[in-house]
């Protein structure tokens, strides 16, 4: 006798994930977090649903290309709590000089990401590249720089914050 309906295979389907769930439960509320920098980070900005100061130029500028509030504010809030005062979105590697954080849209193509962030690496600024996961070949390219990149990596899901500060290597996924 044949059950109807749904079999198990599609009943378990939504499962598949739970591995990479399960590995980045550990991080919820920054528990699991070993580094007190990443630790303040994920505890005083992406937990905060206020903004941390008086500026919004960053969020502005972030909403306006499309950006969901959520991400907006967190970004703005990380300026805030990293003391950066410039900021570039989609900026040119000649020009990374003058800004703190540059922002990587999903404008910029998988295959010039790695250029971008090895411009950053050499300024020693941090970069934040958006919808890290959009496809297979932003995806793979994101994994490549992580693995490559000498200094702090977050990854939290909505962007990838690439820090190229005195800090030893670390990859966190949260």
């Amino acid at each position: 006798m044949k059950i109807t309906g749904r079999n198990i295979k599609r009943r378990l389907y939504g499962l598949r994930n739970l591995g990479s769930n399960i590995k980045r439960a550990r991080y919820f509320r920054g528990h699991g977090v070993h580094s007190p920098f990443v630790y303040a980070i994920v505890r005083q900005v992406f937990m905060c649903s206020t903004f941390l100061g008086e500026r919004r130029d960053f969020y502005d500028a972030l909403i306006a290309i499309g950006s969901p509030k959520r991400r907006a504010r967190e970004l703005q809030n990380l300026m805030e709590h990293c003391h950066y005062d410039s900021f570039g979105i989609d900026s040119a590697t000649d020009r990374f000089e003058q800004y703190d954080i540059i922002v990587a849209t999903i404008n910029i193509e998988a295959s010039q990401l790695n250029n971008l962030a090895k411009a950053a690496s050499q300024a020693g600024k941090t970069l934040c590249i958006m919808k890290p996961s959009f496809d297979g070949e932003r995806d793979r390219a994101c994994k490549k720089i992580v693995a490559e990149h000498c200094c702090t990596s977050i990854d939290n899901r909505g962007y990838l914050l690439l820090f190229n500060n005195h800090l030893p290597k670390q990859k966190f996924r949260l």
